[in-house]
């Protein structure tokens, strides 16, 4: 089994949210040999590459049509951060989400696996459903999880086929939970609640958080696990980093969160505290196509990741926010890359 930074670096998916990141923490770290797969489309993804570093950038049909042609420029990969994949929870072409999200995903994870290339990918917290069973990220719970949506269910027919081929010992699978942070403004309806309650509350004055229709909760007190970008990255990045025997591998699905459930007021109350105003907020009708699939509660159990030697600290949130807000969104947003400066090894 290859080291992870045997080569070039693959990320695919690489212009988006997470994609970006690992590519801005691969660019502190002193790496420029990455390769990136993406469709840019006609939003702003591309911007978050503007202030990063890597030698090239190509679409998924190239990169099929290379992996099937054998072509030499991949030779050397000794890592592939598999982020590219249809991230919109709302979407609802089935089809659609089961080739982006699962037939790639299978194709690329067979190939690397035969190439014995450190194969690292994301799933979601989205494939456990509203955690009737759980939120485990032990292999043998996969079976258990009903996922909401369509796209929680393609994230999850990939955790169970490389279950079923027996690829995960092999491989990482990243549960992220509710990730937000710098890189996430193309994303529109799907970006984290922090940029838009800025807007809201330079515009109305106040937070609009949407109300409880359970009789056991109280609105604004729906909790999620929220995890800023940067420590996403890191913990991505360690995974990769792991000593990987291929008579003893410690491959599998872990989760990526803070471990903690953080309420929606107490995110609205950080954000309020990195604006330097008082909270004020607002319960708003949810949306009747979201009652059916929100989540009223997530967090993720991440003694699996501790003890693989995880043992940096996650930030808290309401640092997290302050830096977001602080440095990112005000006065005006800025990408990843735009707040340091990178030097490159030689």
């Amino acid at each position: 089994m290859k080291t992870w930074d045997q080569g070039q670096i693959l990320i695919t998916g690489g212009a988006g949210f997470i994609g970006s990141a690992i590519l801005w923490e691969l660019n502190r770290r002193g790496f420029n040999h990455i390769l990136i797969c993406d469709t840019l489309g006609r939003d702003e993804r591309f911007r978050n590459l503007i202030p990063l570093h890597f030698a090239d950038i190509f679409s998924p049909q190239d990169l099929l049509a290379s992996i099937a042609n054998n072509d030499t420029k991949l030779a050397d990969i000794g890592c592939i951060f598999h982020l590219g994949a249809c991230a919109n929870t709302a979407e609802t072409d089935a089809d659609f989400l089961i080739q982006n999200n699962y037939e790639f995903s299978k194709k690329l994870a067979e190939w690397a696996v035969s190439k014995n290339i450190r194969f690292v990918y994301a799933s979601s917290a989205a494939t456990y459903g509203n955690g009737i069973f759980g939120m485990s990220d032990e292999e043998k719970e996969l079976p258990t999880l009903r996922s909401l949506n369509m796209y929680g269910y393609s994230k999850h027919l990939f955790d169970l086929y490389a279950h079923r081929r027996g690829l995960l010992p092999y491989i990482y699978g990243m549960k992220y939970f509710n990730i937000f942070g710098p890189n996430e403004y193309h994303k529109g309806p799907m970006m984290s609640f922090i940029p838009r309650g800025i807007q809201q509350l330079a515009e109305k004055g106040a937070l609009h958080l949407f109300k409880s229709y359970r009789p056991d909760c109280v609105h604004g007190e729906q909790t999620r696990d929220f995890l800023y970008v940067k420590d996403a990255a890191k913990i991505s990045l360690f995974l990769a980093e792991l000593p990987q025997d291929i008579n003893h591998p410690n491959g599998g699905i872990y989760n990526i969160g803070s471990g903690v459930a953080s309420r929606w007021l107490d995110l609205a109350q950080a954000i309020s505290h990195a604006m330097g105003l008082s909270p004020r907020m607002e319960f708003i009708d949810m949306p009747e196509t979201l009652k059916a699939c929100y989540q009223y509660h997530t967090q993720a159990n991440i003694q699996k990741l501790r003890k693989i030697g995880y043992i940096q600290e996650i930030t808290p949130l309401e640092e997290a926010v302050r830096d977001y807000v602080q440095n990112y969104l005000l006065p005006s947003k800025k990408y990843l890359g735009e707040e340091v400066s990178i030097r490159f090894l030689s």
